[in-house]
């Protein structure tokens, strides 16, 4: 197997790689955050707030990535103008798109963040906010200081699978010229066709550091946090 090209200079793998880290570890923290928020929505007793919280979830959640990030981009950026960057930045273009990347990533991953989340609510006896109710919290104190604590530990394996998908998630970002690794990945196996099966194997090995850990991790947090009844 041939690894003559790790040699190149032009070719950083460590640092591909920790772009992808960086996309993921802002994309999750982004989807934790919005992804509650929509499954309160859509437990709330507003209807017209359950019907957002449906109507994006199910709009989202069955629309490509890859559309996503490209409308992000198109759409949002080039037509709108949305900037998330200064544009007097010498990199004023990796970094918008590289912001840009995270949104669409947080707008895509929040939804099955969200799902878990109320999977878990679902699994919160109903006699527990009645008893909140009737000593005389309202709905959004029930939600978040009896509801969604239990909610949250029965559902961290759920959330393990969520983020290990976001990882892998994060090689679309390459549709808008993110520099990540599967956008590097990419220009090897063009520039290395005698390597094809050593770039193959790093980039593979780089995704499992990645994902297995988390996972192993995530699992053993999920059989000490579960809640039992």
């Amino acid at each position: 197997m041939n690894f003559d090209f790790l040699s190149n200079p032009d070719y950083d793998i460590l640092g591909a790689f920790w772009v992808t880290v960086q996309l993921t570890l802002l994309a999750a923290a982004g989807s934790m955050i919005w992804g509650t928020i929509l499954a309160a929505m859509r437990v709330s007793p507003v209807p017209l707030m359950r019907g957002f919280g449906t109507a994006y979830v199910n709009i989202f959640r069955n629309t490509p990535l890859t559309l996503i990030l490209i409308a992000m981009s198109v759409v949002l950026s080039n037509k709108l103008g949305l900037v998330l960057a200064s544009k007097s930045s010498p990199t004023f273009i990796k970094d918008n798109n590289f912001r840009l990347a995270v949104l669409g990533l947080v707008i895509y991953t929040s939804t099955f963040v969200c799902e878990s989340i109320r999977s878990g609510i679902n699994t919160v006896p109903a006699g527990q906010a009645e008893a909140a109710r009737a000593i005389g919290l309202r709905f959004s104190q029930v939600l978040w200081i009896v509801i969604l604590p239990q909610a949250l530990r029965s559902v961290v394996a759920p959330l393990a699978s969520v983020l290990i998908a976001l990882t892998k998630n994060t090689t679309v970002a390459s549709a808008i010229g993110v520099a990540e690794a599967s956008l590097l990945m990419s220009t090897m196996v063009e520039n290395e066709s005698d390597a094809l099966l050593g770039v193959f194997s790093i980039f593979a090995l780089g995704f499992v550091v990645l994902t297995l850990p988390t996972g192993l991790l995530l699992g053993w947090v999920a059989n000490k946090a579960t809640v039992k009844r």
